[in-house]
């Protein structure tokens, strides 16, 4: 059995592997079919280790994925000091062959990588993590400038499908009153967020500006990304990156 995944659409830098699963090619069942990655959201372990196996071996991942607790937070975590099971929403290394993921089914998850190859990091950016600072974290925490940084907006959940409450707005207008623009008014009196769009801006802000992706929607696509907005329990993706060890 193959995993299907979804190849990072940048130029990627030299030795850098980058992308997300598709839902497509595991074992799960139900409301999980069939590639869950999760071992939190009341699947099968059983299935779900087996998915794990077949997923790094159809990615040719050079060793098991650091898999974070994810908090929603802005803790980001170096791959050489992190303990097991560690609880953060980004993970950075400049060590070759050591796998940095996160778990999504319609948050943003954000790969960072140094022009150079050397520095790579991943970053689970919903928008509680994306307002609190999880990107200008994950920027700082490089060992490179951010003007030297290339970043791929993997797939998330589209404004189209994101309706959100006023107070999400004023939580990011309030910091930034220009990120008015990508929220957009519906008819039931609330607001359609671009998780894309706010990315985009807080990145730009930082200094980044070699920017990639951001024209997925996990809500829209069913067959090929799972949705916890759409359908409530269900797998998560997993978002990757790792550099090669010739990588200067």
């Amino acid at each position: 059995m193959n995993v299907a995944w979804l190849e990072a659409d940048w130029p990627a830098p030299p030795g850098v592997v980058a992308g997300t699963t598709l839902r497509q090619g595991g074992f799960s069942r139900g409301p999980y079919e069939s590639l869950n990655l999760a071992t939190h959201v009341g699947d099968d372990l059983q299935l779900v280790a087996r998915n794990h196996h077949v997923f790094r071996n159809t990615c040719q991942l050079p060793s098991e994925p650091l898999w974070l607790a994810q908090v929603h937070g802005t803790t980001v975590l170096d791959a050489a000091s992190a303990p097991s099971a560690p609880e953060g929403d980004a993970m950075q290394t400049d060590l070759p062959d050591v796998v940095c993921a996160v778990l999504t089914a319609d948050c943003l998850p954000v790969v960072f990588a140094s022009r150079s190859g050397r520095s790579v990091a991943v970053a689970h950016a919903g928008w509680r993590g994306l307002a609190d600072g999880i990107l200008e974290s994950t920027v700082a925490a490089m060992t490179c400038e951010a003007q030297d940084l290339q970043v791929w907006l993997g797939p998330a959940i589209s404004q189209s499908a994101f309706e959100v409450g006023a107070e999400v707005r004023e939580r990011f207008v309030t910091q930034d009153s220009d990120a008015a623009m990508h929220f957009r008014p519906n008819s039931r009196g609330r607001w359609q967020a671009d998780l894309y769009g706010l990315a985009r801006r807080r990145l730009q802000h930082c200094g980044v500006t070699d920017l990639y992706g951001g024209r997925r929607c996990t809500f829209g696509e069913p067959q090929a990304f799972f949705s916890y907005r759409r359908d409530g329990a269900c797998g998560r993706m997993a978002t990757f990156v790792f550099r090669r060890p010739h990588t200067a």
